[in-house]
């Protein structure tokens, strides 16, 4: 159902859990995703996919959910011939559907519109590693268009996530900055370090004091350097937390192959709730299972909100 409340004051209240990564849920699906626009295709030409795959989380126990948005950018669309107005359209259905699919349900549910970097558009791994040559200014321009679409579509918030550079992290809370909507701010780490090699205390100091951040922390990383992370974005920030890390295993952008095991596990959960984390979930390759986990996890240790 639509929630009540704003997520900052369910998160008062306790813990959430998040939803796992979209792509891997559409691929169980038989999704093909060999594509540079990744899922984001598919909110034009198979959205009742999404839908589902959203649906998958809900029934597992997700209390928020991320859009497909992540890689809709009016760039990468225009490659396609698909004009501003129905790339806006788009971007809007990515909200709808996953507020439908989290109406199925009679707990609180609310829709996070995801915000992708530069990066995600490039569909060459470069978010993995930021620094675009592209200066703050010109990366607000980038963003702004459709963070402005985002915000107007009615998501409870913009998911401002996988960001791989300080400076793009200021692009982003200065092109949400006048949208009215809240925000979360979420890297994408390497150890202690963005994976431009910043350090997350300076990282996470720009969102100090800014009220429109309702969490901060990291996505889309190793899950043993979520821990270490969220502890570094609640002593900087003093805000909740947001943790949802990969599967553990390694991405390889050439290849366009996972590597590696994985290391994700529900248990690891009370360690970054010591850590401050608030909003956890996965990204990358942590299905509907695994969240049901990481959900009943949570419930064991203390009811999360809203359940």
């Amino acid at each position: 159902m639509r929630p009540e409340r704003t997520l900052a004051a369910a998160l008062a209240a306790g813990p959430l859990v998040l939803d796992g990564g979209l792509s891997n849920q559409l691929e169980a699906q038989g999704c093909d995703l060999s594509d540079a626009l990744w899922s984001a295709r598919l909110l034009a030409d198979a959205p009742q996919q999404i839908e589902a795959a959203h649906a998958a989380y809900v029934r597992a126990g997700a209390q928020v959910l991320i859009t497909s948005s992540y890689q809709a950018t009016f760039e990468g669309f225009a490659r396609r011939g698909i004009g501003r107005e129905e790339t806006a359209r788009l971007l809007e259905r990515s909200v709808t559907l996953a507020r439908e699919a989290g109406e199925r349900t009679d707990r609180e549910v609310w829709v996070a519109a995801s915000v992708g970097p530069y990066g995600a558009m490039l569909a060459d791994g470069s978010e993995y590693r930021g620094r675009y040559g592209m200066s703050v200014a010109e990366l607000e321009r980038f963003h702004r268009p459709r963070v402005e679409v985002l915000a107007e579509a009615g998501a409870d918030l913009l998911a401002l996530e996988t960001v791989p550079d300080a400076d793009e992290a200021e692009a982003l809370l200065r092109a949400a900055g006048r949208c009215g909507v809240p925000v979360w701010l979420s890297y994408t780490v390497s150890g202690v370090h963005t994976r431009a090699g910043q350090r997350l205390e300076a990282a996470f100091a720009l969102a100090e004091g800014l009220d429109q951040v309702v969490a901060v922390g990291v996505n889309c990383c190793d899950p043993d350097d979520a821990g270490p992370a969220a502890e570094i974005a609640a002593e900087v920030t003093g805000k909740p937390v947001v943790v949802y890390p990969n599967s553990g295993e390694r991405w390889d952008a050439g290849t366009r192959r996972w590597h590696g095991g994985a290391t994700f596990a529900a248990a690891t959960t009370s360690a970054w709730r010591a850590a401050g984390a608030r909003l956890i979930g996965g990204c990358c390759r942590v299905g509907p299972t695994a969240v049901a986990a990481l959900a009943a996890a949570l419930a064991a240790g203390e009811t999360p909100a809203g359940s």
